[in-house]
């Protein structure tokens, strides 16, 4: 039996992002659900579709998209994965955004086959960490959210080897990366990464690796090394 189409609903405040973005998941058989054009009326789409993904912009009118964001994440809307729409001088947003419960990003000038691409890997229950720019957002921000002191997951339930994958994670690694670096096999480092997002009660990789820095298991700049 085959799967329902997937389906995706787009919230930007620009009409002919929002078409051409429908013209090109369409295109590769996902199912837009609904379009939005602020904020408001994304929350009320994705209450009235839940999608298995939201395409969503940061800047619109009315109420933007991490106050969006924040109020589908806190509905409960477990199912439902959002994607941040950004462009490279809109960076300091992005942190929030992921800290909001987004499950990852995307540049405005994505190419047709990245989205799609991007929309299926979300939808799939992975995040979309592109490891150079997330390496980068995170180490600009991570440190100006005041709100990361009061934060104070517990982290002893990890194995040492969980807390080695997880700080590792955190720098931006991918999958295959973090294997090469702890001479393991990739799946071996699939089945390291679902016990710690499992333990520590968190929905993907991107609330892993803004949990490291907010706990201080590893701190701005150390990605870089």
């Amino acid at each position: 039996m085959s799967q329902p189409p997937l389906r995706a609903v787009i919230a930007d405040d620009q009409a002919l992002v929002r078409t051409g973005f429908r013209m090109i998941l369409a295109a590769d058989g996902i199912d837009v659900v609904a379009e939005a054009a602020h904020g408001a009326e994304a929350v009320a789409a994705v209450r009235r579709t839940r999608p298995d993904v939201v395409l969503m912009d940061i800047r619109m009118p009315q109420m933007d998209g991490l106050e969006a964001t924040r109020q589908i994440m806190g509905d409960g809307a477990a199912e439902t994965r959002i994607l941040i729409l950004t462009t490279y001088d809109l960076d300091h947003y992005v942190y929030a955004a992921l800290t909001a419960g987004a499950s990852g990003f995307l540049l405005k000038d994505v190419s047709p086959e990245h989205l799609v691409a991007s929309v299926r890997l979300v939808r799939s229950g992975d995040a979309l960490l592109a490891p150079v720019i997330t390496r980068r957002l995170i180490e600009r921000f991570a440190h100006r959210d005041e709100a990361r002191s009061a934060v104070h997951r517990d982290l002893s339930g990890l194995t040492p080897r969980e807390l080695e994958v997880l700080r590792l994670l955190a720098t931006g690694l991918s999958n295959a990366e973090l294997a090469d670096r702890l001479t393991l096999s990739a799946t071996t480092v699939k089945t390291h990464v679902a016990r710690i997002l499992s333990k520590l009660g968190l929905r993907d990789r991107v609330q892993a690796v803004v949990l490291a820095y907010e706990t201080g298991l590893i701190s701005p700049g150390a990605a870089s090394s």
